[in-house]
């Protein structure tokens, strides 16, 4: 009788299959599949490889280095000891991702910690679920996509150059502050000690060592923002200069422009950013100089939380899930010839939406085989 057998039944009763998962685009598969993919010098960026479903994805993003730098530092920061922090606000697991130095970097939303997710670390949708399931969920949404609306709507914003959305992919990382159930947290211990104690006969046999990576989105961190409550407040006892106010009204038409197109279902003045720089820089030393060589004010808007958008159908007419912009002094004003120049040449080319559409399509089909992707 073979000595290692019994070792190697064992292992394989402990270790589950070898993570499937995704990989970059092929360079065969970036042929024109619509008649935009050879015109107009457009480039397609999905935020998925297109051949996911067949390959191992490996945070790897050739097409964006700065993004894939982040998520690198994000990794070595966790291998460090520096793990996600949990984010207590929200009805959600998400988290604020560092790097090794101890900086904020990014928001991970983990996949089965949605607020509809089986691993939901938040305790108010699961009562929500067992005292009025009459109200649980959105019927117009599908449940447990919000990852992919996070990463859809990063999509529309760099599609339509609206540049409102912090950049947002789909990633995988392991933690131990994200929220395992009991089987996943033993079977990751037991893991360990067998490859501690057995390194060679059977350490070399386990595919990975610790927690299963969760699938999620991964939202760039932005510094220097506010929630928009904060900042109206402000600008209803000191309303802005002109020219900051022509700022602020653009960055404003930009964000009703992405609810509109991904029909957010949840954008309240808590889950969109202000960002106003009220330094002037320093005053011309004499007349002379220029004033114009002053460095003015600047105001930024930045929307995060579009996990809720890309519905199905229509809303229900009793829940309607308005924009709560709406009311807003800004959006009783007519588009400026500013937004008009920017979207309408876009959305009037049927090439563009039709290649918006199969790269949305293309991010979306994920969804269709949980099964595959481990969860």
């Amino acid at each position: 009788m073979n000595p290692e057998r019994p070792l190697r039944s064992v292992v394989e009763d402990i270790v589950p299959p070898p993570d499937v998962t995704f990989a970059p685009q092929r360079s065969d598969l970036t042929g024109p599949r619509s008649p935009t993919r050879g015109m107009g010098g457009r480039e397609s960026q999905p935020l998925l490889g297109r051949d996911h479903e067949h390959h191992d994805f490996e945070n790897h993003f050739p097409d964006d280095p700065v993004f894939m730098d982040v998520i690198r530092s994000a990794d070595v920061a966790i291998e460090n000891g520096i793990y996600p922090e949990i984010i207590y606000q929200g009805s959600s697991g998400s988290y604020f991702v560092k790097n090794a130095e101890g900086k904020k970097i990014g928001v991970f939303k983990p996949k089965n910690e949605e607020p509809y997710g089986h691993l939901n670390p938040k305790w108010t949708k699961w009562m929500q679920k067992i005292c009025c399931p009459c109200c649980f969920g959105r019927s117009c949404l599908v449940l447990n996509q919000g990852y992919l609306s996070e990463a859809g709507a990063s999509l529309v914003d760099l599609k339509l150059q609206l540049n409102v959305v912090p950049k947002t992919r789909v990633v995988k990382l392991a933690s131990e502050t994200f929220n395992y159930n009991a089987a996943d947290r033993a079977i990751s211990r037991t893991k360990k000690s067998l490859s501690e104690r057995f390194p060679d006969k059977i350490g070399r046999h386990i595919h990975r060592v610790g927690l299963p990576p969760k699938v999620g989105s991964f939202q760039m961190y932005v510094e220097g923002y506010r929630d928009a409550y904060y900042w109206l407040g402000k600008f209803e006892t000191e309303p802005l200069p002109e020219p900051i106010s022509t700022q602020f009204a653009f960055q404003f038409e930009r964000l009703v422009v992405l609810d509109y197109i991904i029909r957010n279902t949840d954008r309240g003045n808590d889950n969109w950013l202000i960002k106003y720089d009220v330094e002037e820089g320093e005053k011309p030393e004499t007349p002379e100089r220029d004033w114009t060589m002053v460095e003015q004010p600047k105001i930024k808007i930045a929307a995060i939380d579009n996990g809720l958008a890309f519905p199905f159908k229509h809303p229900d007419s009793w829940r309607a899930y308005p924009y709560y912009w709406a009311w807003l002094p800004q959006a009783k004003k007519p588009f400026s010839t500013e937004i008009k120049d920017l979207i309408l040449p876009q959305l009037s080319d049927m090439n563009f939406v039709q290649e918006l559409c199969e790269d949305l399509y293309e991010l979306f089909r994920v969804g269709r085989t949980p099964s595959r992707i481990g969860l």
